[in-house]
């Protein structure tokens, strides 16, 4: 194996590991040296890569951001409909779905502010969830399915209410039903938004 497919391999292999550590325990429970255990490397494997543990939650964090955001805009892309359809109802329905998963719940909605701090956390929520959200509302703003407003208050109420439909979906006894009925609210509140002709 090549020195650089070997360290892609390590580096895969680490945060595999921790990603199911931090899904199954939770950032506080999880010891680096499972984390290299799991992975089936050495402890300064770990360290050739990552600074610290903190540093691999937030490698982890940004790899299941990046797969939610991969499968929603897969969703939207495949959907037939017009632009309010994709936007507002199947990339909803998909990331509401992304959120039944344990590692999107621990890490992403529950683990992250307490790890990262909440500007960090901002940060990276910008870097890949909120550009996407800003390009679809300016398209169904063009579109005239939103009235002319400014963009970035709409973006950041919008993404507050998936953030705690999500939240609420994962605190839930049954996650189902609480998906289910999370899922047509957010349909009523968008319909509230959108323009009517």
């Amino acid at each position: 194996m090549k020195k650089t497919e070997q360290y892609e391999f390590t580096r895969k292999a680490l945060l595999q590991a921790a990603r199911e550590l931090f899904a199954e325990r939770g950032y506080a429970n999880t010891p680096t040296q499972e984390i290299v255990e799991r992975a089936g490397v050495t402890r300064g494997a770990l360290y050739y890569h990552f600074r610290d543990k903190t540093d691999v939650f937030r490698a982890v964090f940004e790899d299941i951001s990046l797969s939610v955001i991969a499968q929603v805009t897969s969703a939207v892309q495949a959907a037939q409909g017009d632009l309010w359809e994709r936007f507002c109802r199947v990339a909803t329905a998909t990331y509401l779905d992304a959120c039944l998963d344990p590692a999107v719940q621990r890490i992403m909605l529950i683990d992250a502010v307490s790890i990262l701090g909440l500007k960090e956390k901002y940060a990276l929520d910008e870097k890949h969830a909120i550009g996407f959200v800003r390009v679809a509302f300016q398209e169904l703003m063009n579109a005239g399915f939103l009235a002319p407003q400014p963009l970035e208050p709409l973006i950041h109420l919008v993404l507050s209410a998936g953030r705690d439909a999500s939240l609420y979906i994962a605190c839930a006894d049954d996650m189902p039903t609480a998906r289910k009925e999370m899922g047509a609210s957010l349909e009523r509140l968008f319909d509230g938004l959108r323009v009517k002709h």
